[in-house]
């Protein structure tokens, strides 16, 4: 009898776990959401999702409960007609709500509080301006802020002398008050010399790169990191040794916990070569100079679990880095996807989607660094710069690779998973969301069965190891998720906005 009863307890108890492992509630259609509206998750604050919706002139936080349901819907009032842009950060009790817009010939770079319930809270707060003589078509100041959200920073490049160009900083608390404001002059003895990779630490340093090719959309054949400690006036510079690379989508990453700076991107061996692998740097903050310089050339076996439609020796000229994860022993994991359009089944291929300097502008003294705020890395695509877009109607998302190196900058394990994506004249379905759960990274995308987009899950463990994870339960058909935009929101949820009929829904994941 005991035995009898402890497997009914046993069998209870799985089909509990598996009923409640993975959920999705889905909030109600609005018809105010119409699906070319403007949108971003802030996340959960009190119990309450935030999610910021723009229409025309017409701001609003809505605010869902942990059911999903629509309890409050608030104007945000006090704006102007035309905003460069909205970038949020969120704390665990109020939020702000940062943009841009010019009143005649000054541009105005202010601040708003929102609290837990999407209302505001006092004035908007003026944090900077700058004064033009030109109508701006784009925002000026750009942003980061820290891992543990204690430093937030804001600069404007002033690039009217090619020779030079003068860096702005201005450096918050989280009460914004201006900590330290900052003016660098970074000489530019290159041709085509750029300015890109803007990271902030939990200090207040601020990290970046200087890079140089033959042309202003081409490969990058120098490097020279920049590091500016968080209350002077100087940058340390450091001149990297790329070894004769040909070096593409460079990143940089702090490593918060042990005091590191990552600088990391691919490489080819020629110009506008097929990438053959990864270029690594280790700087260290303590003793202000590089500890790791190395390449990691792509072993066959990769390449062929890696290249999907392409041949060996093209197999990642489409991969492009999304997400780099720094661990508390110093190693990190980096995760890119393959990512390419075409025009009329002609492909583009990544050269002809180089953009260059993000701040180069032949008219513009002052351009925005493109990237905005972002922790776990910006999803660049590559289609988001260049004349292709204007032709291209299909867009492809396809496998993922994953790469974990160890605390000496070698290679610990790889994997890939595979999924073939594409859509057309949208990019909005594509791609993938990640959620990190602390004992797994899950890879959130859409799969086609029986003409059905389904919302997947694929996991990887510590050791590499890839888990197809059961498919969603309560999927409702008509729902196209849009995992890319989801936010991670809890420690294994996330909202993830969905296309319903004609509107913009959100989804509660839980896996």
């Amino acid at each position: 009898m005991k035995l009898k009863q402890c497997l009914f307890f046993a069998i209870a108890l799985l089909l509990f776990i598996d009923v409640n492992a993975q959920s999705i509630t889905y909030s109600a259609p609005d018809r105010d959401d119409a699906r070319n509206m403007n949108f971003e998750v802030l996340g959960k604050l009190q119990g309450n999702f935030l999610i910021y919706k723009n229409y025309r002139n017409i701001h609003t936080m809505s605010v869902y409960d942990d059911n999903m349901k629509l309890t409050q819907k608030n104007r945000i009032e006090g704006l102007p007609d035309k905003l460069f842009n909205a970038d949020f950060i969120t704390y665990p009790n109020y939020a702000y709500m940062f943009y841009q817009y010019q009143k005649r010939n000054i541009v105005y770079c202010m601040a708003q509080k929102i609290d837990a319930s999407g209302k505001q809270v006092g004035q908007p707060l003026e944090l900077d301006t700058t004064v033009l003589a030109f109508n701006a078509s784009n925002k000026i100041y750009s942003s980061a802020y820290s891992e543990n959200k204690q430093r937030i920073a804001f600069f404007k490049i002033n690039t009217k002398s090619d020779k030079q160009y003068v860096v702005t900083t201005l450096l918050f608390n989280p009460d914004l008050t201006l900590l330290h404001r900052s003016v660098l002059n970074i000489d530019m003895p290159e041709k085509n010399d750029y300015l890109t990779g803007f990271e902030l630490d939990n200090d207040g340093n601020l990290a970046f790169l200087r890079a140089w090719g033959s042309s202003q959309n081409d490969n990058i054949t120098g490097l020279e990191f920049y590091f500016k400690p968080a209350l002077e006036n100087s940058v340390i510079a450091t001149q990297l040794n790329t070894k004769s690379l040909f070096l593409d989508d460079m990143h940089v990453k702090f490593d918060n916990e042990n005091h590191h700076c990552l600088i990391t991107g691919f490489f080819a061996k020629q110009r506008r070569g097929n990438v053959e692998g990864l270029y690594n740097c280790i700087w260290d903050e303590t003793q202000q100079k590089i500890m790791h310089n190395s390449i990691l050339t792509f072993p066959d076996e990769l390449r062929a679990d890696a290249r999907g439609e392409s041949g060996m020796r093209t197999a990642f000229n489409n991969y492009y880095i999304h997400n780099i994860i720094m661990r508390k022993d110093g190693g990190y994991i980096l995760a890119a996807e393959s990512a390419y359009s075409s025009s009329r089944g002609n492909p583009y291929n990544r050269w002809d989607y180089m953009y260059g300097s993000p701040f180069y502008n032949p008219y513009n003294y002052y351009y925005g660094y493109g990237y905005g705020m972002g922790l776990m890395g910006s999803y660049f695509y590559p289609w988001s710069f260049g004349n292709p877009m204007y032709n291209m109607n299909r867009f492809y998302a396809d496998n993922i690779m994953v790469l974990s190196f160890n605390p000496g900058d070698s290679l610990e394990w790889s994997n890939v998973i595979h999924k073939s994506q594409f859509d057309d004249n949208t990019d909005a379905f594509i791609g993938y969301g990640l959620m990190n759960s602390g004992d797994q990274l899950h890879f959130l995308f859409n799969t086609v069965e029986r003409r059905q987009s389904l919302l997947t899950d694929q996991s990887i463990t510590p050791d590499g190891q890839i888990i197809r994870n059961p498919l969603f339960k309560n999927l409702d058909r008509g729902y196209q998720f849009m995992p890319r935009q989801g936010k991670q929101t809890g420690l294994r949820q996330m909202i993830i906005p969905c296309q319903y009929r004609g509107y913009i829904t959100f989804a509660k994941v839980v896996i």
